[in-house]
């Protein structure tokens, strides 16, 4: 079996030496040898085939993360991951003309249609909260964990009605290029929230006063899957603010609406922006 340096590798490949050092940090291309003494990387001739299907699927930005995915595939199932992959990306670059067809409308002045918002109220409730500063591959994750697996699993009481509804408040930007933080909130009952609290001492207790909220409902599961679509109803929230001059409070906050018990569905979502 051939080796070739990092330099005639990354000539052969059409990949920088910079970044066949990342990728075998992450574990997608390894080299075959590494020089004890020096570090230096040495590479197979049979690894050109893989090195190539990675600066492909990079070309087509799909994300590192999913990239170590699709090469643990067969031929086919890594095709049809591939697909549907670029399904997500067109159904995005849709999106994003909308976002840029209400940009350009903004900026001539006008009002172009958006999303019905509507305002309502929201009771003193108890809260158990954690504070985590993630990136935005990281957000669902996150969530995940602990709305989810530790807590909806868990057993763990709430509030009945969307009151109840568990909600993460993005307190700050959170982007490929900032990490929030972002604050992960489960509301409880008053009465048991001590007791829960003390079963739970990683996580914060704290009280949030009674108020209203503007409110956007998503038409049906996963319609806030796309940045650009969320993008847009954000900002009509605050568009509504500013118009009915109602100052906001606080970050925009991205409701968990769980189905009615015993119903398997996936839970619906809703964005909302606190009022003062």
């Amino acid at each position: 079996m051939g080796l070739v340096s990092i330099g005639e590798f990354s000539r052969l490949s059409r990949l920088s030496p910079k970044a066949l050092r990342l990728y075998d940090e992450l574990g997608l291309l390894v080299p075959e040898h590494v020089d004890p003494a020096t570090g230096y990387r040495w590479y197979a001739d049979a690894q050109l085939e893989r090195a190539r299907l990675v600066a492909l699927l990079r070309r087509i930005d799909l994300p590192l993360a999913r990239i170590r995915d699709v090469l643990t595939l067969d031929a086919a199932s890594a095709a049809e991951r591939i697909r549907g992959y670029w399904a997500e990306t067109e159904a995005e670059h849709a999106t994003r003309r909308e976002l840029v067809g209400h940009l350009v409308a903004r900026l001539h002045g006008k009002k172009p249609a958006m999303y019905e918002v509507a305002v309502r109220d929201v009771p003193a409730r108890s809260l158990l909260s954690v504070v985590r500063r993630v990136h935005e591959d990281e957000v669902i994750q996150v969530s995940r964990e602990f709305f989810i697996t530790r807590m909806a699993r868990g057993g763990v009481a709430r509030v009945e009605g969307v009151a109840g509804a568990p909600f993460t408040i993005f307190h700050g930007e959170v982007s490929a290029d900032s990490d929030g933080p972002v604050e992960f909130c489960w509301p409880v009952p008053d009465d048991q929230a001590a007791a829960l609290a003390a079963d739970f001492p990683d996580l914060a207790l704290r009280t949030e006063p009674a108020h209203q909220e503007v409110f956007i409902a998503q038409a049906s599961p996963g319609t806030w899957g796309r940045a650009s679509e969320a993008e847009l109803a954000i900002q009509a929230l605050f568009a509504w603010a500013s118009e009915n001059e109602r100052p906001t409070a606080g970050g925009v906050r991205s409701l968990l609406i769980f189905s009615p018990a015993g119903e398997r569905t996936t839970p619906a979502g809703e964005f909302a922006v606190a009022l003062r």
